[in-house]
């Protein structure tokens, strides 16, 4: 059964779930963007969400869908909701970093899971961090995509760059992973900018980008706010190369960005180009698997990295259910979302659309090399560029 996020279904679905039955499925409170500035990333997660099997480890599951409209504030109550009113056994997003951040202390103080779809690497980091022991994550570490990213610049003459990036959690983590391996690979950043998700105008950082002449300019943003500097640089006739972040991955920015973001190089999982990948590569059957299902049911081309993480959670979760159901924990107890919590952290080999997840106490997310690759805009679609 599944629940959209209008109140009346809410109270429908919570009179199905009284009595002594009241906890009999496994519970799942999803929290993603649907409106609002990241809408572009919640609703491809959203539509795989709609598209989940119906069990998770053998047993039955409900979902329980709300949208935070891209606010911490929202998020955090949404978050408080599902676990307080909805009893959930565990949560899946926030889709943004400051999202998947602000509902830190919530699920530390429900002892409730978390598995965010948000990126940033300080949504897990560090464990030591009682709060962030209940918080995994699907997309990959931005040190995982800057480590690619960096090289390739490096294999392709990029000596000095310049970098934009979204005034949040998301840019400075990028910045901070950026930044460190930039210096490693002897590349020079040479002016360092920030622009928020909401700006209608970037012309100031962007001139002082252009000020610096960089070879290169790297856009430390996602979904469709990210368009904007790139246009800006376009207009102002910047003739560099332009990197972008595995964040862009949706088909609303190549919509939004036009001819204006043609040949953009960005690193992402390998869900987004499944079709080009290598045939040896260790990630490209069970990618092209969800492809196929994704795109019979919402069109040809309209997968994205957050509908493959999305898909690569719900996979999660089933394999981790699977194995807190032995423990004997019953579904709606705290013994249960404590069990939970312990098989999340004991995952191991488990091939998903975009990569091969090893948890451990030490690392929630738990992706390699095998989960990154860099694309490339072509033709108005993302393909691949290859690793090198």
């Amino acid at each position: 059964m599944l629940t959209l996020p209008l109140r009346p279904l809410l109270l429908a679905g919570a009179l199905l779930f009284t009595g002594a039955a009241a906890h009999a499925d496994i519970r799942v409170g999803i929290d993603v963007s649907t409106t609002g500035p990241a809408a572009s990333i919640g609703i491809p997660s959203k539509n795989t969400v709609l598209m989940w099997p119906q069990t998770l480890g053998g047993q039955k599951a409900h979902y329980v869908i709300l949208d935070d409209g891209t606010d911490p504030a929202a998020a955090v109550r949404n978050v408080r909701k599902l676990i307080s009113e909805e009893k959930v056994d565990v949560i899946v997003g926030p889709n943004i970093t400051p999202t998947a951040i602000a509902a830190l202390d919530a699920v530390a103080e429900g002892e409730t899971p978390m598995v965010a779809l948000a990126a940033s690497a300080s949504i897990v980091e560090p464990q030591t961090d009682a709060k962030r022991r209940w918080a995994f994550k699907m997309p990959q570490n931005d040190s995982h995509m800057a480590t690619v990213l960096t090289e390739y610049m490096s294999n392709h003459g990029v000596r000095t760059v310049g970098f934009i990036g979204f005034a949040d959690a998301y840019g400075e983590s990028w910045w901070r992973e950026f930044s460190k391996l930039a210096e490693v690979r002897k590349i020079k950043v040479v002016a360092n900018e920030r622009f928020s998700r909401n700006d209608t105008s970037v012309t100031g950082q962007v001139l002082k980008l252009m000020a610096a002449n960089p070879d290169a300019i790297l856009i430390a943003g996602a979904g469709t706010p990210s368009v904007l500097p790139q246009k800006t640089l376009g207009e102002r006739g910047y003739k560099g190369k332009v990197y972008q972040t595995h964040g862009i991955a949706t088909w609303d920015f190549l919509r939004m960005g036009g001819k204006d973001v043609e040949g953009t190089l960005f690193p992402t999982g390998p869900v987004v180009v499944a079709r080009q990948l290598p045939e040896n590569h260790p990630v490209r059957k069970v990618a092209l698997d969800f492809v196929n299902r994704y795109e019979s049911k919402y069109g040809a081309d309209s997968v994205t990295q957050f509908a493959g993480d999305a898909w690569g959670a719900w996979m999660l979760l089933d394999d981790a259910t699977r194995r807190a159901l032995k423990t004997g924990a019953q579904p709606g107890t705290r013994e249960f979302r404590a069990a939970m919590r312990d098989a999340l952290e004991a995952t191991t080999n488990l091939t998903i659309p975009n990569g091969v997840m090893n948890l451990n106490p030490k690392d929630h997310q738990g992706f390699d090399q095998r989960s990154r690759v860099m694309g490339v805009i072509r033709n108005g679609k993302f393909a691949y560029a290859g690793e090198k």
